[in-house]
């Protein structure tokens, strides 16, 4: 049904908190010795965030809504004969989760699928509440693949996802680089770009309007966090909306997001990017730094515990990724 909530490593709890609830407004649902339950205003139900101590940043796992419960036995057919480990988790497992399944999926992203959430109180007319970046919801998962054609077949063909906008390289024989993928009518609920992976690139959290991303930046600014603005604020090509990405104090990375379109059309037409044009990701903004072209999260592997490994792109002529000086990325 649409991206649900993402599970970040933090190393200090204590610093977490003081960044994402007290400076950027995430509602702290709850809370215990190693974990931080956290939801938007525009919540309904537990959390959309959660952040977890551990000895290194990266990425546990990120979770689909799926509309039933009777969902859950599709999906583990379905990834076991794509030769995918899957557990079940009993309702509690997770904290506010009900019974879920979760899975290293093909490309080696943890994730899991649920139905049942807690409920909790609606807190988008409390404006009395609103504060930081006065964060609404979880938007969109951005990932890091090699092979974002087999990744795009697995979400739109086995999954049931809709295309909203790809890029593709340059020349007479074009391949996909990147893919922006929804279940809800909006732009996405997962990107999928060429990349070194398995890698999560970011989370994307809406915030109401162009105003809430500056009033952030100037509190970000004011509360000691000015090096966390890794890029923006601008407006991209793709999905049109307006951006400011963040890096958290130990380097995970999301984006408050605001201003992209209805896709509820039927016969939605994909819009067709070329990779060196220049107004795909930054339709106006300052230049992107290269961190943001070579730098993700690491992900979590269900079987061992560790990170997964990473594997190089096929696709390396990234024209349009270059460091300061000409001197492509690698």
């Amino acid at each position: 049904m649409k991206a649900g909530h993402i599970e970040y490593l933090v190393t200090n709890l204590r610093e977490a908190k003081r960044f994402y609830v007290d400076t950027l407004g995430f509602v702290l649902t709850s809370s215990d010795r190693g974990h931080l339950y956290l939801r938007g205003m525009e919540d309904r139900h537990h959390h959309s965030l959660v952040l977890t101590e551990a000895g290194a940043p990266g990425v546990a796992h990120f979770a689909f809504k799926v509309a039933s419960e009777e969902d859950l036995p599709v999906l583990a057919k379905l990834l076991k004969a794509r030769g995918c480990k899957t557990e079940w988790e009993d309702a509690g497992s997770e904290e506010g989760i009900g019974k879920s399944l979760r899975a290293q999926d093909p490309f080696g992203f943890p994730v899991e699928f649920y139905c049942k959430a807690e409920k909790e109180d609606w807190m988008l007319q409390r404006f009395d509440r609103y504060k930081g970046a006065a964060v609404l919801r979880l938007d969109h998962f951005n990932l890091f693949v090699p092979d974002a054609s087999a990744a795009y077949d697995w979400y739109v063909d086995d999954l049931g996802f809709g295309c909203t906008e790809t890029t593709e390289t340059e020349g007479k024989d074009p391949k996909l680089w990147a893919a922006w993928l929804r279940r809800k009518h909006t732009c996405h609920d997962v990107a999928l770009t060429t990349g070194k992976g398995p890698r999560v690139h970011h989370a994307g959290f809406t915030v109401p309007d162009r105003g809430s991303v500056m009033d952030c930046a100037d509190v970000l600014a004011a509360s000691g966090y000015l090096d966390r603005m890794e890029r923006g604020p601008g407006r991209h090509g793709v999905s049109n909306a307006f951006f400011l990405y963040l890096r958290d104090p130990d380097g995970n990375r999301f984006e408050l997001y605001t201003g992209d379109y209805l896709s509820a059309d039927p016969d939605w037409v994909p819009i067709r990017w070329k990779l060196n044009d220049p107004q795909r990701q930054t339709f106006w903004g300052a230049p992107t730094p290269a961190s943001w072209f070579n730098e993700a999260m690491m992900v979590k592997s269900l079987k061992s515990g560790g990170f997964m490994r990473l594997r190089l792109p096929a696709i390396v002529d990234r024209p349009n990724y270059l460091l300061p000086g000409g001197r492509a990325t690698k």
